[in-house]
């Protein structure tokens, strides 16, 4: 689904959802454009069989540089189709980012820029938590912010 490595938080964790992949619209993000995030998911837990999740949220937290920049939470059904039942599914989030958003390229030279947008200047955690703020998934990726956005990218 993206060429993005896609990482669980916490390794060793075994969460209720796994996270495939993400997809990131219009990649690089691009300052003060709406950028969509698409993240492919599946139920795993035997709770799934028994009781879909009606309800939660989801819990973003963006670094730059390993620097906590930005928090925000949002309700799980208006990222998803809710119930979450037995299955793949998809989480897709949309946002602005802010117009005075740095891009990678002003503070490093080219050879520096091309090293980190490999492997992304900005970090993005996300956790999904259900209505009774038990912890389904925790994933995180890293990503860039460029002057001018091309392609989509996925990971598989």
């Amino acid at each position: 689904f993206s060429n993005l490595p896609v990482f669980a938080a916490h390794m060793k964790a075994d969460y209720d959802i796994k996270v495939s992949g993400v997809e990131i619209s219009p990649f690089p993000v691009a300052r003060g454009k709406e950028t969509t995030f698409s993240i492919a998911a599946s139920t795993s837990s035997p709770q799934f069989f028994y009781k879909a999740v009606s309800g939660g949220k989801l819990i973003i937290d963006v670094s730059y540089f390993g620097w906590q920049i930005h928090s925000e939470s949002h309700d799980l059904c208006s990222e998803t189709s809710c119930p979450v039942s037995v299955g793949d599914f998809m989480i897709s989030h949309s946002q602005v980012l802010p117009g005075f958003t740095p891009p990678v390229s002003h503070f490093y030279s080219l050879e520096t820029y091309v090293a980190r947008c490999k492997q992304g200047s900005y970090s993005l955690k996300m956790r999904m938590v259900d209505d009774k703020k038990h912890q389904l998934t925790c994933i995180g990726f890293d990503f860039s912010i460029g002057f001018v956005a091309s392609d989509n990218v996925a990971e598989s």
